[in-house]
């Protein structure tokens, strides 16, 4: 069982005092998960989404980590590979100068971007997507392995080297963001990594390694894009870990709750996220902001199904409580066939210092309980 943190960079003041304390405090608790023994840092790329993701840059950001690390693992969760987001030989150069300057510590995961505000900056057209992120993965997997790369498919590249080439050679690990059962299938096919979100629970988790290892089985190993195809799963797992387990229930589902209003403003259109007072009891914030939601929905003619999935990420029942709590819900995780427990608490409203905590519970108590069984 691996331990990963990922970083949205998602902002609750979006002053430019706020946001720059809020980025700092990422890279703080980054560094302060490799002494706590987590395994992995993800940053994802978000562009213009104010509130749910400031990451704009992650390769600046990762790479700063990795100045500051010596250990953990530096992860993409993930790059946009359409074309007008990244060029895939500029994403090539990229990784092989990162995964130079860290010691071989990176991974790459792919993905979308698929955003009307994000697509509609960068000239990305949505149908043009699923292809040119395969495209990409295809072009990160065979640049390096001669010392003269030439690519003739939808985007053409001269013959050239690509340099520097990365420590892990031929590539370092694939991976791909999966927010559907298709693109989980689609990732088994590649030979790349899933890294799934499961807000509906360990249920879902159980569901999303299915379809996962039935295309894994099904597939033949000679066409997958990976050269070294990466079977591996990651789960998202919102956590806030106290020794309070109600505080952190409430600190955690308001966090969440931030979380769930900021994606669904971006994606369909609701309103901006708002913080719940602290005399507010969050199960009826959450309720009530689920309820507004699928109102929203239901009165712009959206189907059952897109509804049903757009309020999964107010499902609140994760590892908010204290340690014993947390190892539970990993342990549930864990038989549903994660492979890895991608822990997001850099949540909008949530306290620097408990974030911190968060991780320092993990690093002492939980971590310690799966590598000892």
């Amino acid at each position: 069982m691996k331990f990963s943190i990922i970083f949205e960079f998602q902002c609750s003041d979006v002053s430019a005092e706020g946001e720059r304390e809020t980025l700092l405090n990422c890279v703080d608790q980054a560094v302060f998960a490799e002494e706590m023994g987590f395994d992995r840092v993800w940053a994802v790329e978000h562009h213009g989404l104010k509130h749910y993701a400031h990451m704009s840059a992650p390769e600046v950001f990762l790479t700063w980590v990795a100045a500051k690390t010596s250990k953990i693992r530096i992860g993409h969760g993930v790059v946009c590979m359409p074309f007008g987001y990244n060029h895939p030989l500029r994403v090539a150069e990229r990784v092989g100068m990162l995964d130079s300057l860290s010691g071989g510590r990176l991974d790459v995961g792919a993905g979308r971007g698929a955003t009307a505000m994000e697509m509609s900056g960068f000239g990305v057209n949505k149908e043009d997507t699923y292809p040119q992120v395969k495209e990409s993965l295809e072009i990160l997997s065979r640049c390096w392995q001669d010392d003269i790369f030439e690519w003739n498919g939808s985007i053409e590249i001269s013959p050239r080297s690509v340099i520097p080439r990365p420590v892990q050679l031929p590539h370092p690990p694939l991976f791909m963001a999966c927010t559907k059962d298709e693109t989980v299938k689609l990732a088994a096919e590649y030979g790349v990594g899933a890294l799934v979100l499961g807000f509906s629970g360990p249920s879902q988790v159980r569901e999303l390694r299915k379809i996962y290892d039935e295309a894994i089985t099904a597939r033949n190993d000679e066409d997958c894009i990976s050269a070294t195809p990466t079977n591996f799963l990651s789960a998202l797992c919102p956590t806030i870990v106290l020794d309070d387990a109600e505080k952190a229930f409430q600190v955690g589902a308001r966090g969440q709750k931030f979380f769930a209003e900021s994606i669904q403003h971006w994606n369909i259109g609701t309103p901006l996220p708002q913080l719940v007072p602290d005399d507010v009891d969050i199960r009826d914030a959450v309720r009530d902001a689920k309820e507004r939601v699928e109102a929203f929905m239901v009165e712009g003619g959206h189907p059952v199904p897109s509804v049903v999935a757009s309020t999964g990420p107010f499902n609140i029942n994760h590892a908010y409580g204290d340690r014993d709590d947390a190892i539970s819900y990993v342990a549930e995780l864990e038989r549903s066939g994660a492979d890895e427990i991608m822990c997001i608490m850099q949540m909008g409203g949530i306290p620097h210092e408990i974030a911190m905590e968060t991780i320092r519970q993990y690093g002492e108590y939980v971590i310690p309980h799966f590598a000892s069984s």
